[in-house]
């Protein structure tokens, strides 16, 4: 018997400075379709979501709100949890940096790290921003003294800190790139951290801080406090239990060689994850991850989506305006996962109506009123050797299957998606062709016409089925339209075209109603002009 696949997902733990908006919906509605297709095909799957709660930036913020750190961060951290549950996230655990099975874990890391001489106490002095929380060289800040991440002036700081051996490890990091060359994706993101980090040079990591409390403290140094990426990085194992009494999600899913450990980051924290996170793996004598997906920028007419910029979209007036599934559908499709991609109203309802609407909705519509019409509600059963249209739409939906899985296994979401939307496509064209209307008409094409209505549903079926990662709602409308029943209702039996006959069809309301393009493009560039904490309430 073949042992069950385990997959393990991860979003980057979020910094909560301020409300979530559309860019943090769409990395993490990306890691639950992800997750949901692993789920569906029988992967046993986990998937881990959280906060990186602490840092000089917070501390600062809950000075300027008047509360303490905790409670700035307990306020925000309601508000991801509450994106999270609109949006329909699936994950399996919510970590949070301040919480104490995190909080102890990373103490035990940093007292071996300490032990094995891995990091050692000096002086800091350089070129500090707190919006990034990173040191930059003289170089890097230029005559301006700028952050070459976020454009903001830097100060200079010196301070005692502990740093990490990074010298000990570059070798074996440089070797795992080698062996593994999709560990780091999309590929052209390896040959930065290659030429910009590691070939010039790769100074030693500042771990530690001694100029604000708001972190986690050094059990053997007073006034230090563990600085951000060896607190945050280490959450990916502390919320699977590592180095504690219950460590089984820990020995299940990090340990088990065979398990494929996916983090999804976004592109400004790429080196942290590729370069330190793997060295502080190897230090602990744990295995590494088996690819860092980076993903792509979701960009506005101004630049980058910010809080910082005031520029930002939030998912919540959009999903009480067109439902959570069309706004996953746009989130999964827009923009090709691992590239950068530009929100427009315009694009935004174009994709609902053209993808949505009129493809797959249509599609629905069309065949469960000629179901209707022609057999009362019964989809009758597949007659007779099949025509070159009926062979044509199975093979394209043979292909959608191959490609589905293929796609989705590369993290090539998007595409794979556009496979299912392909075969909706050559269903729409397959009802023209077989022109099913002149087929009623005729009784000796009577076999034609019930092989013609048993193939549509068939492959209605399939795509509600490959698309339900995505929809967390309209994949069961279609299924209810449909008639399939509970036992139906899974991969297997789609992929399989388990046999429809007989079910009885349901016409029920529209999937997703077409929208007025001047009217939802005017609403929406209205939302994107309002204040953006208005805006997300």
């Amino acid at each position: 018997m073949t042992a069950q696949k385990k997959f393990y997902i991860t979003t980057p733990i979020y910094y909560p400075s301020a409300s979530p908006h559309l860019g943090h919906a769409y990395c993490t509605t990306m890691c639950d379709i992800i997750a949901r297709g692993k789920r569906m095909r029988g992967f046993d799957t986990y998937f881990l979501t959280g906060l990186d709660e602490h840092g000089e930036k917070i501390e600062d913020n809950a000075e300027a709100a008047g509360v303490t750190p905790q409670a700035f961060v307990d306020g925000v951290a309601v508000k991801f949890l509450n994106l999270w549950k609109l949006m329909h996230i699936s994950n399996d655990d919510f970590i949070r940096t301040t919480q104490p099975r995190h909080y102890e874990t990373v103490q035990k890391i940093f007292s071996r790290f300490l032990e094995q001489k891995d990091v050692y106490l000096s002086a800091y002095k350089g070129w500090y921003c707190v919006h990034e929380e990173s040191y930059w060289t003289e170089t890097q800040v230029g005559p301006n003294h700028l952050c070459p991440e976020c454009g903001r002036p830097v100060v200079e700081k010196e301070e005692p800190a502990y740093f990490f051996h990074c010298d000990h490890y570059v070798a074996d990091l440089l070797d795992y790139y080698e062996r593994n060359p999709k560990f780091i994706t999309p590929e052209g993101r390896k040959a930065e951290m290659i030429n910009n980090f590691i070939k010039p040079g790769l100074g030693d990591l500042c771990v530690s801080r001694t100029t604000f409390d708001w972190g986690i403290p050094v059990k053997e140094a007073q006034g230090h406090v563990v600085y951000v990426w060896l607190d945050a990085l280490t959450n990916y194992i502390t919320a699977l239990g590592y180095l504690q009494k219950d460590d089984s999600l820990f020995q299940k899913f990090w340990q088990d060689p065979n398990t494929e450990i996916v983090h999804v980051i976004g592109a400004d924290i790429t080196r942290f994850h590729t370069i330190y996170w793997p060295m502080f793996l190897q230090a602990l004598g744990l295995r590494k991850p088996s690819r860092v997906f980076v993903h792509g920028l979701m960009m506005m007419k101004d630049g980058k989506m910010s809080k910082s910029k005031g520029n930002t979209v939030y998912a919540e007036p959009l999903v009480a305006r067109y439902g959570v599934d069309a706004v996953r559908y746009y989130l999964a499709t827009e923009i090709i996962f691992g590239q950068d991609g530009r929100f427009t109203p315009e694009d935004f309802v174009k994709r609902i109506n053209t993808d949505l609407a009129n493809n797959l909705g249509n599609l629905l519509n069309r065949t469960v009123s000629m179901i209707a019409k022609y057999y009362d509600g019964v989809i009758p059963a597949y007659e007779g050797e099949l025509n070159p249209l009926d062979q044509g739409l199975r093979d394209a939906a043979e292909k959608a299957i191959k490609a589905y899985e293929a796609l989705s296994d590369d993290l090539q979401v998007t595409e794979a998606y556009a496979a299912v939307m392909d075969l909706v496509g050559a269903a729409n064209k397959y009802i023209e062709q077989s022109a099913p209307w002149a087929l009623a008409k005729d009784p000796a094409k009577a076999k034609d016409l019930a092989s013609c209505m048993a193939h549509l549903a068939s492959v209605i079926y399939l795509a509600g089925e490959l698309l339900s990662p995505i929809f967390v709602t309209k994949s069961e409308m279609i299924f209810d339209q449909l008639g399939i029943p509970a036992a139906l209702r899974n991969y297997d039996s789609a992929t399989h075209f388990a046999s429809l006959k007989g079910l009885k069809v349901n016409k029920g309301d529209q999937l997703f109603p077409r929208l007025d393009e001047k009217v939802e493009c005017e609403y929406i560039q209205a939302l994107m002009a309002a204040p953006k904490e208005k805006a997300a309430a």
